[in-house]
């Protein structure tokens, strides 16, 4: 049985850590319910727009984590003057790596977008929707790393009314837009592109003058990072970004397989990744939540509480994506009503969705684990196996049963629980075996 102290740690850590993991979801599935009714050809261009700025945007999100760690082991460390340096480097690297990579995004957007989709209506929606979004990479790498100052900090509640606002915002800027009400023009889907960005850039705005205001004493940008500390940050922050963005690459490749059955496939496969997300990320932000308690226990020395923590937040997650998967398989025809109309796009997800809330279970020891392995420092060993996982055994399975022996887009879902259960079955043998307690930052 898991302590009410520990479970309460947990939760006043993990819960406004899920909050924020849940935003980015959230944007893409505020830009699919706005869309969806507008029709198949719409969804599946903000489908592929999307799509192909989760894999801009990986490339930075990796910084959360490395920002969490190093602030997190300086906690444990009693460094408290200088916790917000790793969040200046955070901010720095952001600077550095989004400006390069929104620029290839907007240089390439109609050929990147033209791997995903052939169809001409799909392309005048999804190119110049991934235009708009690209320019948010600096939006998103800026926020990942304020978020990972607070996580490492024990204090993740600081952000939520600011993800309050930045959701409100982006729904009334993006449904503005689409609709052209208060004499904006009226751009349609592409909107939804615009509206989300600018309610990222606020985002980061706001973040910017809570820390200012609250963290100053902690170094913010009153200590400029040393050389150490840049190289610290990548060696923590580009393992987890290339495995986020190799992840996002495989969830792209998984919707072009899904493409090439037929685009009322790709149209319903927008929304079930989207809601797959949703599901997944809570598990994610319970992780993160472990990934400041292992580190904070790290740099005390404390390897068995270190441990321990690993397990009870596992037990946590499972509990909890048990429940939320509830809805999900007990009422599918009601959820995709949310975000599509025509009944024979209901009657395609169905099933899928089924299996979605069914197996999300399944997935609680991989998510949690992986962030604890990241707290411990071992980002490489992470990205070897859950890129191996995902690109040696899902995605082949999935080309082969899908578009090769016409299983379809039922076919495909399914074997996403065949790689669950796996990754959850490794990631556990790895934390048993307790290698990860010998790395030091």
């Amino acid at each position: 049985m898991l302590e009410r102290q520990r479970l309460q740690n947990i939760l006043s850590l993990g819960l406004p850590i899920i909050g924020g993991m849940l935003s980015q979801s959230l944007l893409n599935l505020v830009d699919a319910a706005m869309v969806g009714h507008l029709g198949e050809k719409s969804l599946a261009g903000v489908g592929i727009g999307s799509y192909a700025n989760f894999v801009a945007i990986s490339l930075v999100m990796g910084l959360g984590a490395g920002v969490q760690a190093m602030v997190a082991r300086r906690r444990g460390e009693g460094r408290i003057d200088d916790l917000a340096s790793p969040l200046n480097c955070g901010l720095l690297v952001s600077l550095g790596l989004a400006v390069p990579i929104s620029l290839i995004c907007l240089l390439f957007a109609h050929p990147i977008v033209r791997l995903l989709s052939s169809d001409p209506q799909v392309l005048d929606i999804g190119v110049p929707y991934f235009e708009w979004r690209a320019l948010s990479v600096l939006a998103v790498g800026l926020n990942f790393s304020f978020r990972g100052y607070w996580n490492g900090t024990r204090r993740s509640g600081m952000y939520m009314r600011t993800l309050v606002v930045m959701h409100l915002a982006n729904a009334g800027i993006s449904y503005s837009l689409i609709h052209g009400l208060f004499g904006l023009p009226q751009m349609g889907a592409i909107g939804s592109g615009l509206g989300t960005t600018l309610a990222l850039y606020l985002g980061s705005a706001i973040y910017a003058w809570i820390t200012w205001r609250d963290a100053r004493g902690h170094g913010f940008l009153t200590r400029r990072p040393s050389e150490r500390d840049v190289r610290v940050m990548l060696r923590l922050s580009l393992p987890n970004s290339l495995q986020q963005f190799f992840f996002a690459a495989g969830i792209t490749f998984l919707f072009w397989i899904i493409g090439q059955v037929g685009t009322r496939e790709l149209a319903v496969a927008h929304v079930l990744i989207n809601l797959a997300l949703f599901l997944i990320l809570p598990g994610i932000g319970l992780g993160m939540a472990a990934t400041t308690l292992v580190s904070q226990c790290m740099g005390e020395r404390d390897f068995d509480s270190a441990h321990r923590w690993g397990w009870d937040v596992v037990k946590v997650a499972a509990c909890g994506l048990a429940l939320l998967g509830t809805p999900f398989w007990m009422f599918p025809e009601a959820i995709l009503r949310l975000f599509v109309s025509d009944p024979s796009l209901i009657e395609l997800g169905r099933v899928p969705l089924t299996l979605t809330g069914l197996g999300m279970v399944i997935d609680a020891t991989a998510l949690v684990l992986t962030q604890a392995l990241l707290g411990a420092g071992a980002t490489r060993t992470v990205m070897a196996v859950s890129l191996g996982n995902q690109w040696l055994f899902f995605l082949p399975l999935a080309y082969l049963v899908g578009p090769v022996l016409g299983g379809g887009l039922l076919a495909i879902w399914s074997m996403q629980i065949l790689q669950r259960g796996l990754a959850s079955a490794i990631f556990a043998v790895m934390w048993q075996k307790r290698q990860w307690t010998e790395i030091e930052l």
